[in-house]
């Protein structure tokens, strides 16, 4: 997964999952939960990638950000809470879909 694209489709396979553009900025995709809105991805772009911000639980985010350099505390988010995946290539998509249904079951 390295597209804003593959995101956003894989995002959208989850129950009632949809995105939305809150900003005046179009560069910044938000997933949200049809029934409570809660967000549950972000996906932008930066420093030549897209970064997407995930909810994680605490233990888990740090799991993820030791195993993977490209996972760091999350931009502009609560950074116990939240990582930032970078999707240069080097995180398997197996886990990065891992990363977002975490994120999507623990904001539903």
């Amino acid at each position: 997964m390295k597209t804003r694209k593959d995101a956003i489709d894989f995002c959208l396979t989850l129950s009632g999952a949809y995105e939305d553009y809150p900003f005046s900025d179009d560069n910044w995709t938000i997933m949200r939960h049809r029934g409570n809105r809660k967000m549950f991805a972000a996906i932008y772009w930066r420093q030549g990638n897209i970064w997407l911000n995930l909810k994680c639980a605490p233990a888990v985010s740090s799991f993820w950000r030791g195993t993977y350099s490209s996972v760091i505390p999350a931009y502009h988010m609560n950074k116990e809470h939240w990582n930032s995946v970078i999707l240069d290539g080097s995180v398997p998509e197996c886990d990065v879909k891992t990363m977002i249904s975490e994120s999507y079951e623990l904001t539903k």
